[in-house]
């Protein structure tokens, strides 16, 4: 863990002139409500909406000149996408984001506006992966992971450089976890620096594979059903480094339900004055259930991202059912 921490470092000191040192902003209300000390770290004011640009930018600064000029390959319809594009377009390359058909529209979009080249193809995400990782080896160029990659989490990572250089006191941190790789990455360097700060997984009750996989003991396939949270949605690689990651630095896992998350996100936006997508309000849900464990403790909860679609926003806002986002 001491040798991936060094990594984290390097990771951290190599973007730190491309990314943002987002805000660690205390919350009146969570705090007064539980006895702790509640912060909110900001991922949601990083580039291109979501802590991803972290690790795109990471991954793409590792790989060699002459590799990063023949451009770089990714699939995701979200945050991943928008991260890759942007990241490529402040590196002078070029990025070719794959995305299904039943893509959101405003999503597709976005990528465009960030710089990425769309191509569109299949009927669901495991098929644009499945071009784009094809697409990568006709080409030459490099893949970029949205997490099973070392590169990747070591950027994502580097929010734990931050976190303990701005509250060094931190007693735990509520991470959302979809393939594992943010709170692989902030984990294993929060473990590394003070193995005390308890590292709490946030997960939907809708959409928990990382959650049922470690108590399986393997990786595994676990039926799905619609979530707000789509940032965190999906399965996971089979051969992901961030299992074994996950089982050594994450300490416990909490499970929310879709009423909780939407409740989460209408807190933020009422009372805290923040617009926050699903996967965000997931850490705030879990750790809204458990704070009565908390108190007099100093927590930090992870707002990983700000990118969510009009519809879904007037859903919540509108105290409706919202439908899951595509």
């Amino acid at each position: 863990m001491k040798d991936f921490a060094r990594q984290i470092e390097q990771a951290e000191q190599r973007i730190r002139v491309y990314i943002r040192e987002t805000p660690l902003e205390y919350s009146h209300t969570l705090s007064a409500k539980s006895g702790a000390q509640v912060y909110f770290k900001l991922e949601n004011v990083q580039h291109a909406g979501s802590f991803k640009f972290r690790g795109a930018i990471n991954k793409m600064l590792a790989l060699e000149a002459s590799q990063r000029a023949k451009g770089v390959v990714a699939a995701s319809s979200g945050n991943h996408g928008m991260a890759v594009a942007y990241a490529a377009k402040l590196l002078g390359c070029k990025a070719a984001i794959f995305v299904a058909k039943d893509a959101s529209s405003a999503k597709v979009a976005r990528i465009r506006q960030l710089g990425g080249h769309v191509e569109i193809v299949g009927d669901n995400c495991v098929l644009a992966e499945q071009a784009a990782r094809s697409s990568a080896a006709q080409t030459g160029c490099a893949y970029v992971s949205p997490y099973n990659d070392s590169d990747v989490i070591a950027g994502q990572g580097s929010i734990g450089v931050e976190l303990l250089r701005q509250t060094p006191m931190l007693d735990a941190v509520f991470v959302s976890i979809g393939g594992g790789g943010l709170i692989a990455g902030i984990g294993s360097y929060l473990k590394a620096q003070s193995p005390a700060i308890e590292v709490v997984g946030c997960q939907p009750e809708n959409s928990r594979v990382m959650y049922e996989s470690i108590r399986a003991g393997e990786i595994i396939d676990f039926p799905e059903q619609p979530t707000l949270s789509d940032g965190t949605a999906g399965g996971i690689e089979k051969d992901s480094v961030t299992y074994a990651l996950c089982r050594e630095v994450v300490d416990r896992y909490v499970l929310t339900p879709e009423h909780a998350i939407a409740d989460a996100m209408r807190h933020m936006l009422a009372e805290e004055n923040w617009l926050v997508e699903g996967a965000a309000g997931v850490a705030v849900a879990a750790f809204m259930q458990q704070q009565k464990h908390y108190r007099g403790k100093t927590v930090a909860l992870l707002i990983c991202g700000r990118n969510i679609a009009f519809d879904k926003i007037r859903a919540v806002f509108a105290n409706d059912k919202p439908s899951a986002e595509k």
